[in-house]
Formats: C-alpha cells, sequence, structure tokens
C-alpha cells in the first residue's frame, strides 16, 4: 500500500487569504480597543491563540464572562498592534521605519521570537541619526544585546549629529550610561557636557526633579580633566547657577590639572575619547589616543 503523502499548495494564495481576516469583522470572535486613539480591531480568536501564547493567555481557553469584551491594550499603538495580526494572520509582515521599534517591543512582550527577529533585521538596514537613540533605548530596556552593540556603534561614528536628536534627550540613564563610557565618542568632552545638561533639564522637566538629582547616576562619566583650564572655570561658574555636576567632580578635575602627573592622570576621567579636541594640558596626561 503505498504510503501517504504531505503535499502543499499554493502558499501566496493561502497567505492572501487569510490578509484579507485581519481586522475584518467577517467571523471576528474577539474585539480589541487598541492605543491612545482607541481604534477598534476585529480578530480571530483561535487563530491568536494557536499562534501565541500570549493571546491564549489572555483570551482563555473559550469565550466566557471571564473574557473582557472589547479586549482593551492601550499600550501598542494601532498600527504596530495591527502588523502583529498580520504576522499572525499570514507569517509575514511589511515593516516601516517609523513604526518598526513599536512593532519589536510588541514582539519581545508577546513573546514572538520570529517577529523580533524579522524587526531587528529590518531596524538593522534602517538605522539611521534620527532613529538610532531610540533603537538603543528599546534595545537596552530588552536586553537586545547584538541591536544594542549596533546602535553604540553607530553613535561613536556619528556623535555630534546623534546628540543632537531628540531621541538622544528621552534616552534612560541607564542607555547614557553606555555611551558615556565609551572612548570611541567622536565628540569633544566639551560638547559631551552641554548634551549632558540638556539631557538632564529633560528629564527634570518631565520628572519634576532638580536637574542634579536626575544627572547624578550619569555626570560621574564626563571627563572634567580634559577640559583646558578656562573651560573648567567656565563650567564651574554655571554650575554655581545650575547644580549639574558634584562639586568633589570638578575638584578632582582641577587636581589632575595640577598634579599632571602621577595616579590622578591615569583614570578613566582623564582618558581621551576619540573625538577629544587637543589641549596644551593634554600632554601631561601620558595616555595615548585609543
Amino acid at each position: 500500500m503505498e504510503a501517504p503523502g504531505l503535499v502543499h499548495g499554493g502558499a501566496e494564495r493561502f497567505s492572501k487569504a487569510l490578509r484579507s481576516l485581519v481586522n475584518n469583522r467577517l467571523y471576528s470572535d474577539v474585539r480589541f480597543v487598541v492605543g491612545q486613539e482607541q481604534q477598534e480591531v476585529f480578530a480571530h480568536r483561535c487563530l491568536l491563540a494557536c499562534r501565541c501564547n500570549f493571546f491564549q493567555r489572555l483570551l482563555g481557553p473559550e469565550p466566557g464572562p471571564g473574557v473582557p469584551s472589547p479586549v482593551v491594550l492601550s499600550t501598542i499603538p494601532a498600527e504596530a498592534f495591527l502588523a502583529v495580526l498580520e504576522f499572525l494572520y499570514t507569517n509575514s509582515v511589511k515593516l516601516h521605519r517609523h513604526s518598526v521599534l513599536e512593532v519589536l517591543t510588541a514582539a519581545v512582550e508577546y513573546g514572538l521570537e520570529e517577529l523580533r527577529e524579522l524587526c531587528l533585521g529590518f531596524v538593522v538596514k534602517v538605522l539611521d541619526v534620527e532613529l538610532v537613540c531610540e533603537a538603543l533605548q528599546v534595545a537596552v530596556t530588552f536586553g537586545l544585546g547584538p541591536l544594542q552593540e549596533r546602535c553604540i556603534a553607530f553613535i561613536e561614528a556619528h556623535s555630534q549629529e546623534a546628540l543632537r536628536t531628540r531621541g538622544f534627550l528621552e534616552l534612560s540613564a541607564p542607555a547614557l550610561l553606555l555611551l558615556l563610557r565609551s572612548d570611541k565618542l567622536c565628540v569633544d568632552e566639551a560638547d559631551l557636557v552641554l548634551a549632558a545638561r540638556s539631557w538632564a533639564r529633560v528629564g527634570a522637566a518631565v520628572l519634576e526633579r532638580p536637574v542634579a538629582e536626575v544627572a547624578a547616576p550619569v555626570v560621574r562619566e564626563l571627563r572634567l580633566a580634559l577640559l583646558a583650564p578656562a573651560e573648567l572655570s567656565a563650567l564651574e561658574e554655571q554650575n554655581r547657577r545650575e547644580p549639574l555636576i558634584p562639586v568633589e567632580q570638578i575638584v578632582e578635575a582641577w587636581k589632575c590639572h595640577a598634579l599632571r602627573r602621577g595616579d590622578t592622570a591615569r583614570g578613566a576621567s582623564c582618558r581621551r575619547r576619540r573625538g577629544t579636541l587637543p589641549r596644551e594640558h593634554h600632554r601631561f596626561l601620558d595616555l595615548p589616543l585609543k
């Protein structure tokens, strides 16, 4: 007797048919209200549950009083949620630069590893100055190591431009720390101090906390000893008017100038970055540019 064999029909027609059901009221048995815009989205319980454990747990084994109607998902934008549905229905998705990070966030939160990898590959392809800090924040938040490394390398090569973006001002302290610890930033320390102050001001306004308090987790990574004496004096004066940097950190920088050589001038606080502009006192640091 001939053994049965598994044969496949055309995948394109099958995918097209399922794509027509995305957000289609026809035969829908679950309704979502999505995002801040509260957009109504229709879906099919059995398909979501068999494709994604998150929805299986959310929707339960069968319709009943325990399942809210509609299901409210307020934290994901409607466009990103529809992209997730498109992937669940068809195993393919059309990604866009302006929304891919939101789709990536949903893929991580919903445990959709294949969609996560598709998003990561797309982000790397479209990475640019405007997107890179936002991508770094997502990478840090969800522990996406390879993406984090790509973003840091991109910012190191395009430091001046990246520091002027809105995404930079919205970085979390842990994400900013990763940048400030880098020797490869193509930016002078004076500009980095200004960028850190701008970042702290934005955080202070959002969190309603003092600038110095917001800046505290990151300012220790500023290498003040690289500044010339006149720049350090100006910074000290501005710091009196608007506290940003602990006084003892400024004192340490002055010590580095006074001693010129010795242990004080050998730490990370005196190590030049790739974009550090030369100053007369740098010859006393005895540390080569990496």
